[in-house]
Parts: C-alpha cells; sequence; structure tokens
C-alpha cells in the first residue's frame, strides 16, 4: 500500500487526484491540504509514503515545506506538481530534495505512474522537463570524472568535518539530498571506504 498526502491550493484538483486513485488498491489518500503549513503538519501526523505538492501555495510554498518534510523524514518521497517548468523551479525542488516532478498538463495517469515509481525509491521526471539542465542528486553524472559545483561545495564541508545534517542546514538543502551527493562523489571518484572521501578531500586541500 502506498500511503499518498497531496499538497494544493485547488481543491477541485485534490479531489481529481483522489478520484484517479479511489479504485487503486495499492494507493491510499491519507491527508490533504491546501496551503504548505497543513500539509507540513499533515505530514507530521500521517506519515505517508509520498507527498504530492504544488510549488506556489498559500502560508508557505512548496519549496519550503519539502525542505522541512526532508528535513525531518528523509524516507518520504515528494513529487513536485506545477505548472512551473522554469530552470530555477525545478532547480529548487531538486535542491529541497524532491523525488520527481510534473507538470500540470501532464495526464493523471502519469501522476499515477509517478506515484508507483517513487515510492519504489527511483525519481520520476515528466518527459517535458529536460533534465540536462539541471544539477542535482538524481541526475547529475559529472562526465569524465568531474564533480559539479554543488558537489564540491559539499566536498569542502565534508573536509571541514560537517555531518550530512551540518552541511544540509549550510546548503539548505535536504539531508537526503546530501546523502545523495556523498553516494554519488563515491561511485565518481571510485571510492570504497566509509572514510575515503573525507580523506580524498583532504589530501587534494577542499578544507579551505
Amino acid at each position: 500500500m502506498i500511503r499518498i498526502a497531496i499538497g494544493e491550493d485547488h481543491q477541485s484538483l485534490i479531489d481529481g487526484i483522489a478520484l484517479l486513485i479511489r479504485d487503486e488498491a495499492h494507493i491510499q489518500l491519507v491527508c490533504s491540504a491546501t496551503n504548505g503549513l497543513e500539509l507540513v503538519q499533515a505530514v507530521r501526523k500521517y506519515q505517508p509514503d509520498v507527498i504530492i505538492t504544488d510549488i506556489r501555495m498559500p502560508k508557505m510554498d512548496g519549496i519550503q515545506a519539502t525542505e522541512i518534510i526532508k528535513k525531518e523524514f528523509p524516507e518520504i518521497a515528494v513529487i513536485a506538481f506545477t505548472m512551473f517548468d522554469q530552470q530555477d523551479a525545478v532547480q529548487q525542488m531538486l535542491d529541497a530534495g524532491a523525488s520527481g516532478y510534473i507538470l500540470k498538463n501532464s495526464s493523471l495517469q502519469t501522476l499515477k505512474k509517478a506515484i508507483e515509481t517513487v515510492a519504489e525509491g527511483t525519481p520520476f521526471f515528466d518527459s517535458q522537463i529536460e533534465l540536462n539542465n539541471f544539477e542535482d542528486d538524481h541526475t547529475a553524472t559529472s562526465k569524465n570524472g568531474l564533480l559539479t559545483k554543488r558537489q564540491l561545495e559539499i566536498l569542502r564541508l565534508i573536509a571541514h568535518g560537517k555531518t550530512s545534517r551540518e552541511i544540509a542546514d549550510e546548503l539548505f538543502i535536504g539531508v537526503h539530498t546530501v546523502d545523495t551527493h556523498r553516494k554519488n562523489m563515491m561511485r565518481i571518484l571510485e571510492l570504497k571506504g566509509k572514510g575515503e572521501l573525507l580523506r580524498y578531500a583532504l589530501d587534494r586541500k577542499y578544507d579551505f
């Protein structure tokens, strides 16, 4: 059973999603909210598996809500469901820790597929979004073994002895995002042991 929460300031859209999953035996809507603050409160109470959230909402936007939720519940997957396809909006949601990004002009069947995909731990992004333009924990491949700007920032903080939580707080991103960047850097740099990333950073004097 995939337990979902919805953050959306248009009740009609919440009702539409609820109608979509009504006959799905493996998906259950456990809570909904019409603003970001209520969404955070509802998630704390019901702790769903997947959250579908708009970006622009009253009281607290979806980006801030996602950051708070991912810090408190890193295991919860978040899908942005929005009209915004601008690079800045997508990047901010990815940095906040979102696992998926769907545009509102997509079909509800696409949204259902996104729910199922992120619930399995796999990112899902709308086919209308060009991921090559973004630097994030899911899509950055760092060609030729080179690290992205964000990864270098994290590496510098690792060299200073910062924990994932401290790095997340300093860079205003989710702990899950930091941990995924760590794993990506380990893979890119072909490092194996637990302390190898710190040793690599110190050896190359990233503790400036």
